[in-house]
C-alpha cells in the first residue's frame, strides 16, 4: 500500500508518501510553499497544480488529509479548509480513496500521546520510518505522520471487520 498523507495550509501544504510492503517506507516528503504575495485563489491554484503533479509522479494508492484543528481563529480555519479542498480535489479527480483524520489521532497513533509537539512528532515518525534523520519541515513530517496513521489504521479496520467486530 502506497499512501500520500498531506497537512493541508494555503502557503505551505506538507506532503509524504509512505509505503507499506512488509515494512513503512518513506518515498518522499516535502512543503510546497507558495509565495504570500499571491492572493488566496492564486495561491490555491498553484498548490492544487503542484499536489497533481506529486500524485502523478509517485502514484499513491490512497490518500490521507488532516481534518484542520478549529481553534479561536475562524479565519485561519477557513483557510485551511479550502486548503484541505485542493488537496480532495486533487485525490478525487485521480480516482483516490480520501480519509480524514484528526491532529489528535494522528499524534495518539503515532507518539502514542494525542498531545504531542511537533519534535516528538517528527522523532517518532523517523523511528517508525528508519529515517537517519528527522524529516523536515515539520509539515512534512506531519503529512508522513498522517499517512503512517491512516496505514496503522487500514490494518486495525482489516482486523476488525476479520473478527467480524464490524
Amino acid at each position: 500500500m502506497r499512501v500520500l498523507g498531506i497537512d493541508p495550509g494555503t502557503s505551505k501544504l506538507g506532503y509524504g508518501v509512505v509505503e507499506d510492503d512488509g515494512a513503512l517506507r518513506g518515498v518522499t516528503w516535502g512543503v510546497l510553499a507558495v509565495a504570500r504575495r499571491f492572493s488566496l485563489e492564486e495561491r490555491l491554484r498553484i498548490l492544487y497544480a503542484r499536489l497533481c503533479d506529486v500524485i502523478l509522479e509517485y502514484t499513491p494508492q490512497e490518500v490521507a488529509i488532516e481534518d484542520p484543528f478549529v481553534g479561536r481563529n475562524v479565519r485561519s480555519a477557513f483557510a485551511l479548509g479550502r486548503a484541505q479542498t485542493v488537496a480532495i480535489l486533487a485525490a478525487v479527480n485521480r480516482g483516490l480513496g480520501i480519509c480524514y483524520y484528526s491532529p489528535a489521532l494522528v499524534k495518539q497513533q503515532v507518539t502514542g500521546y494525542g498531545r504531542s509537539d511537533k519534535p516528538q512528532v517528527q522523532e517518532m515518525v523517523r523511528l517508525q520510518l528508519g529515517l537517519p534523520e528527522c524529516p523536515y519541515p515539520a509539515d512534512a513530517a506531519d503529512a508522513l505522520a498522517i499517512a503512517i496513521c491512516h496505514i496503522q489504521q487500514s490494518y486495525l479496520h482489516s482486523w476488525l471487520n476479520s473478527e467480524g467486530m464490524v
